[in-house]
């Protein structure tokens, strides 16, 4: 008992998450946040996934970790438009209330209504279950401008270095 508590507490402050996560191939930065390779990542810490003619989104592993415990999730309905940089709901967490912008343009075709009774999902699955909207994107173009895995992975090491 008093080894796991020990384990549980050394990994709380290396920020180790140690809740089991699928296998898919990413990368692994110096923050230990995982950050996996085909989709697109925003500086404001959403990710896009693009398929077909519909974007999935989330947060980041990065972002569901700096705000710890997700308690609540505010989304939109379906037939919303989103604009890049601008709001289409909220995340509530032990720590803070944090507003999640949209990175590209389009219309809400889906919402993870999961969210609504499991909001910790976030926290174990952001990049699967824990997905946030689907939108069909009005601008496909818009996608060019967000990070890579690599260059994404580089910006939390420099935005964490900066803190």
């Amino acid at each position: 008992m008093a080894l796991r508590m020990w384990a549980s507490s050394t990994a709380n402050a290396l920020r180790i998450s140690t809740s089991v996560k699928s296998p898919a191939a990413f990368s692994i930065s110096r923050c230990f946040s995982t950050v996996l390779d085909g989709l697109k990542y925003a500086s404001s810490h959403e990710w896009v996934k693009h398929e077909g003619g519909v974007a999935t989104i989330g947060i980041t592993d990065h972002a569901q970790d700096h705000l710890g415990e997700v308690v609540f999730v505010e989304l939109p309905e379906p037939g919303v438009s989103v604009t890049p940089g601008s709001g289409f709901g909220a995340v509530e967490s032990v720590k803070a209330t944090s507003d999640i912008n949209s990175p590209i343009s389009g219309e809400v075709v889906e919402v993870n209504s999961k969210l609504t009774e499991s909001p910790g999902l976030i926290n174990s699955s952001p990049y699967e279950d824990g997905w946030m909207i689907k939108v069909k994107p009005g601008n496909a173009s818009e996608l060019e401008s967000l990070m890579d895995s690599k260059a994404y992975t580089k910006f939390c090491e420099e935005e964490d270095a900066a803190h």
